[in-house]
């Protein structure tokens, strides 16, 4: 690996470390791969996988046990034809199962052979956002100097929460070693959070060529979060035909609903206390989200039509306040 001075000697500044793995939306990959791609970076080296990762299963094929394959990580850097700052990305195939404080170390100490000053994670946050609606980038930092930072690039902080995983624990190895850090999270749909989204993507890489000075074209991103975005929006009308659907066949018969969504007899009333055997469901409804986030759109037309989402919104949205 290269030695830490190459940068500060000709007085430049030094490298700033974008680091990512697989999570929801696939943001983090999807960023730092472009990155990769678009500036047209170098491989220098690999964090050996050995001590990190471990074999459970093994793929067979026409009766014969496939070759092993463990996750690779790899390091790639662009050198700035200009002035500006070098970037070092290294982007892995998966997460260890554990130890990850120790692989988060063991990737910081190749990082600092590298010459970085900074650590830069990428991550996706999930939230009600329609699949048409622009995402926005919520930001952390391991230090004030990072929080104005962001704050000056009009970033939203995530004012309490968890950042799951190595896009967050690394920031914390980052603190604990007094290099500084931050975290770019991009929005995207609860209902989706298993597909690739390029749009969060997009938004995210926008932020860090403001915070980074790099000047990054995001033509092919656009392109690809169009069409990715015509698929949610299907997706999204036929998740919602289906809650429809589901919601005339408990009641027996279609039901009336006025311009908001609400049943005109509680609209009338203003009663929206919900009964035993509906709280009951409801939380029945919360057990099914919090293991299959598909089901998180039922439940919100469950609580809008009771008229209640309010009432529950914290607990709603607290199925997927954890960045990832």
């Amino acid at each position: 690996m290269e030695g830490t001075g190459t940068s500060e000697s000709r007085g430049r500044p030094r490298p700033w470390l974008i680091a990512a793995w697989p999570g929801m939306g696939s943001v983090a990959s999807l960023a730092a791969g472009y990155l990769v791609r678009e500036l047209g970076m170098e491989e220098v080296a690999e964090l050996p996988h050995r001590g990190h990762f471990d074999i459970h299963e093994v793929a067979v094929k026409d009766g014969l046990v496939l070759p092993v394959r463990l996750p690779r990580g790899h390091f790639f850097r662009w050198r700035n034809p200009g002035d500006g700052r070098d970037l070092v990305v290294f982007h892995s195939e998966a997460q260890p199962p554990d130890g990850v404080w120790r692989y988060a170390n063991d990737l910081l100490d190749a990082a600092t052979n590298l010459g970085i000053e900074r650590v830069v994670t990428f991550a996706s946050m999930a939230s009600a956002l329609h699949p048409s609606a622009d995402p926005k980038v919520t930001g952390v930092a391991t230090d004030p100097e990072m929080l104005a930072e962001l704050r000056k690039a009009e970033v939203t902080l995530l004012d309490e929460g968890q950042v799951g995983g190595l896009n967050g624990v690394l920031l914390g190895a980052a603190a604990d070693r007094g290099i500084p850090g931050l975290g770019l999270l991009g929005e995207i749909p609860f209902f989706a959070a298993q597909v690739p989204n390029p749009k969060a993507a997009r938004v995210v890489l926008s932020v860090f060529s403001v915070l980074s000075g790099v000047d990054v074209s995001l033509a092919e991103l656009d392109r690809h979060a169009t069409s990715m975005e015509r698929v949610m929006l299907e997706a999204y009308d036929r998740l919602r035909s289906q809650a429809q659907a589901a919601g005339t066949a408990e009641s027996g018969e279609p039901e009336s609903t006025d311009d908001n969504g609400t049943t005109p007899d509680a609209a009338a009333t203003g009663d929206t206390t919900p009964d035993l055997a509906m709280r009951k469901e409801i939380e029945r409804r919360f057990e099914e989200a919090r293991h299959d986030p598909s089901k998180a759109i039922d439940l919100k037309r469950l609580l809008d039509r009771l008229r209640v989402f309010e009432r529950y919104e914290d607990r709603f949205l607290d199925l997927f306040r954890k960045a990832e």
